[in-house]
């Protein structure tokens, strides 16, 4: 079975046969448009292009990327000097954030980055060589088993190691986390 990198690559190396476009060309349409949330985007690339969710997701998530060089630095930033393994488990939880709501704000800081809606419901940080803490908003549920107390800007964090640890309980920690925050 391929890896969700594997399965990535796969997606865009298949933008323009699957969409007829390629990724620059679906990014320009996007730039001309008003759409800028990442649910007008997918609405705007099934209903008027007729490319089907998963393209129209991965494309979405895609325009929505920090295109600032100030932004691009802050993350390529974190996830230097050791710490580039973990890029791609940072990456796989944006765009899992991303695919739950056209209202999902990225926001790069210098040594983390938040994931907001109306507020923040999540906070990506690389804290150690092998390890990104994901601090999530979800005050009032217990701290057990992997998901732990944290701090005032998150009430838990969940440690994860690898795309393994991202898995379906850590999503629906997400999930929620978004949902209290709409």
């Amino acid at each position: 079975m391929a890896s969700p990198e594997q399965q990535l690559a796969t997606m865009m190396a298949n933008i323009p046969e699957k969409t007829g476009k390629e990724l620059d060309e679906w990014l320009n349409i996007i730039a001309a448009s008003d759409c800028r949330k990442h649910g007008e985007i997918m609405n705007l690339l099934k209903s008027e292009h007729g490319m089907t969710h998963g393209f129209a997701n991965l494309i979405a998530a895609k325009a929505r990327e920090p295109s600032g060089a100030a932004e691009t630095d802050l993350v390529a930033a974190q996830y230097s000097n050791g710490k580039e393994s973990l890029r791609s488990l940072h990456d796989a939880i944006v765009l899992y954030a991303n695919a739950l709501g056209g209202d999902v704000d990225v926001a790069p800081k210098k040594a983390s980055v938040s994931l907001r809606r109306k507020k923040q419901f999540a906070l990506i940080t690389p804290a150690t060589k092998s390890r990104i803490d994901l601090g999530l908003a979800l005050k009032g549920e217990p701290e057990e088993g992997r998901l732990e107390g944290y701090n005032a800007m998150c009430s838990h964090r969940v440690r994860l190691e690898s795309l393994a640890d991202f898995d379906d309980e850590v999503k629906q920690w997400v999930r929620n986390a978004y949902e209290r925050a709409g």
